[in-house]
């Protein structure tokens, strides 16, 4: 259970309508398999230890008294083991029979939980035989002790920080006042839907929507699962779905209705991330846990941790499918164009002022303010794209700045700033062959100056050129590209940057633009600010100084997005670039170069926060943004001790 991670099982077993004997056994047998992988929350469906369509078999005494016997011999079945176990059980309570969840764990019942909502409708005709439950607890008999029954009960599992675990049944998801949303408010951050949901045409992408949609509703984890093949097809079929979500996303999915094996028993597997629901629920304030008549079941595990199988995109800013990807671009494009153009119709300004380096964030800067001029219809000659030669600047990107700008229509100013700046050493006593932090800042700082100099005299707007990415890093010149009257790409991180480029270029008619546009793409990311080799190519790689972005990209989205630790940034950063965990060389860089970058990252992240703590306005783009008026409110002298102290303890 390190880092709040704990595997959970949703188990369609396999079954027989009406005999408790056999579904016990293949119970007990999907027990040892799920418990054998690992998996510490094991649920399964709705009444399986009889089946959900027995009808009017639920009214005879063999039924009910045989299924409580064979939930005896499940229920000796965990003993001797920590797992939380729920299986579906027809309770008699009083002369009425109820459709319950029957928890279990270390040899005993912990409770049974009643179905709320019996349906009544279409296929469905329940209230023939099942009372609806009181969300009221009380203690009932089973056996030989009394065991607490009722809909408000939470099982505190030790283990794992803040999991607490509520059950639900099947129909309890699907009305308007759903009993899950009284859970996650009690406190709940993992909700078992045993279900018994049969097959029709599209109702297994609705119930993917309602799952995904209620476990970002709530916040929580989400397990369902229903019924497999082995109940009645007189009228119905039923295809042994699952589904596990975590805060809106799918972690994992199954059917048997799409496999061809049949009549077997199917375990769905994921990998349940308590601690980032955790932070999720402290970062949105609208999310109230409130006091609650609910009766809270301590439930002791012990804290072993096991291998995760879930994965974790190495890119999380750029969509993997190609169509989503083109959307997103298309999407991030709009958002930048319009709160571009807001800002120049706000201002009545007819002029834009954009320094052009001929690399990837001054190119998507001003691609964008070409589109916003043309949607507030002006004239793109009134785009000033200025370029600054000095020092470091290759014939290469020289060359591919100036094919854009015209390409694009703008105006096009060379401003060669090689004389400025050598006066600038001479009146600071600075040697130009001394190529320091000094030599480097004071050519950005001259061109900053140069582009509010010409907005000045155009009544123009400088457009900031610099993306999230070099944000979170300070990998800008303070009071120099740090600085502009309005940035557009401070929302988007290095790593997606180059995919809107890409699509920019991929969708581009003009040839001569797309080409340029392709090059740009495979031009190395540099400031150009120190002299190029002798065969005239770029001698400063940034990635080379501060690390490849797609790693620093990865560390921002789990640090800042999700609220991870160091010591879990690097679990998962290790698991998805070096390969499976406790392997390494199976990726793309070693533990060892990761561990290097991480604490690059940690560092940077809280010693530049000065940088951010002034930025110019821009839009925001994702869920991470680093604006200080906006997302991160962090002071930029706070410590960064209590990271790098646990930085320290990796290898």
């Amino acid at each position: 259970m390190k880092h709040g991670f704990i595997k959970v099982a949703a188990v369609s077993p396999r079954m027989r309508v009406a005999d408790p004997v056999f579904n016990a056994d293949e119970t007990i047998k999907a027990l040892e398999e799920a418990r054998n992988a690992g998996a510490k929350v094991i649920v399964f469906p709705e009444l399986s230890m009889t089946g959900y369509s027995c009808g009017d078999l639920f009214l005879q005494e063999m039924l009910i008294r045989g299924a409580e016997q064979e939930l005896l011999r499940v229920q000796d079945a965990t003993a001797g083991h920590d797992e939380l176990v729920m299986v579906g059980m027809p309770l008699e309570v009083n002369g009425n029979l109820y459709n319950t969840a029957a928890v279990l764990q270390d040899g005993e019942i912990l409770a049974f939980v009643p179905k709320q909502f019996v349906p009544n409708y279409a296929e469905f005709y329940e209230k023939r035989h099942f009372t609806p439950g009181d969300p009221d607890v009380r203690m009932v008999p089973f056996g030989d002790t009394e065991v607490p029954f009722g809909c408000s009960i939470l099982f505190d599992v030790d283990a794992v920080r803040g999991l607490s675990v509520a059950a639900e049944i099947c129909e309890d998801l699907w009305v308007p006042d759903a009993p899950d949303i009284s859970h996650a408010l009690a406190g709940a951050t993992l909700i078992c839907n045993l279900s018994a949901s049969n097959e029709t045409v599209g109702k297994d992408a609705y119930a993917r929507q309602l799952v995904a949609s209620t476990s970002a509703r709530c916040m929580c984890a989400y397990i369902y699962v229903s019924s497999g093949e082995g109940e009645s097809s007189q009228d119905l079929v039923f295809g042994g779905r699952s589904f596990i979500a975590e805060n809106g996303v799918i972690l994992a999915h199954r059917r048997g209705l799409d496999e061809p094996e049949f009549d077997v028993t199917r375990i769905t597997y994921a990998d349940v991330d308590v601690h980032r629901l955790l932070h999720e629920r402290r970062r949105v304030d609208t999310f109230t846990t409130a006091d609650d008549d609910y009766l809270h079941i301590e439930v002791h595990m012990e804290k072993l941790d096991t291998p995760l199988i879930r994965t974790f995109d190495a890119h999380p800013f750029v969509p993997d499918d190609d169509a989503e990807k083109a959307a997103r671009c298309n999407e991030i494009l709009n958002i930048q164009t319009r709160a571009l153009a807001r800002r120049l119709m706000q201002i009545h300004s007819k002029s834009a002022v954009i320094g052009i380096s001929g690399g990837l964030d001054s190119t998507l800067t001003l691609l964008v303010t070409a589109r916003a001029f043309d949607l507030l219809g002006l004239d793109r000659s009134g785009i000033l794209s200025v370029t600054m030669p000095c020092f470091g600047t290759t014939g290469r990107t020289y060359n591919n700045a100036c094919s854009m700008a015209k390409a694009l229509g703008t105006t096009l100013k060379e401003v060669n700033i090689k004389a400025a700046v050598l006066q600038h050493f001479e009146d600071i006593g600075h040697d130009p062959e001394q190529h320091d932090v000094t030599f480097e800042n004071s050519q950005a700082r001259e061109r900053t100056q140069i582009l509010m100099d010409l907005a000045n005299k155009t009544n123009g707007l400088v457009v900031g050129t610099g993306d999230m990415s070099e944000l979170a890093l300070g990998w800008a010149t303070y009071n120099g590209d740090h600085m502009s009257m309005y940035g557009t790409n401070g929302g988007i991180p290095k790593t997606l940057v180059s995919h809107l480029v890409r699509y920019c270029a991929e969708t581009e008619k003009d040839p001569v633009l797309q080409k340029t546009l392709f090059d740009v793409l495979d031009t190395p990311v540099s400031p150009e600010l120190l002299p190029p080799k002798e065969d005239g190519t770029i001698a400063q790689k940034t990635e080379d100084l501060v690390g490849p972005y797609e790693l620093h990209d990865f560390f921002l989205y789990y640090m800042l997005r999700c609220g991870f630790e160091p010591s879990k940034v690097f679990r998962v950063a290790v698991r998805t670039f070096c390969g499976e965990e406790g392997e390494e060389g199976t990726g793309t860089y070693s533990r060892e170069t990761v561990l290097y970058w991480l604490k690059t990252f940690y560092r940077r992240f809280f010693n530049q926060q000065f940088k951010r703590s002034c930025l110019p306005d821009g839009p925001k783009v994702g869920s991470v943004a680093l604006s200080p008026r906006g997302d991160l409110r962090m002071p930029s002298d706070a410590s960064s001790a209590l990271w790098l102290v646990e930085l320290e303890k990796l290898s």
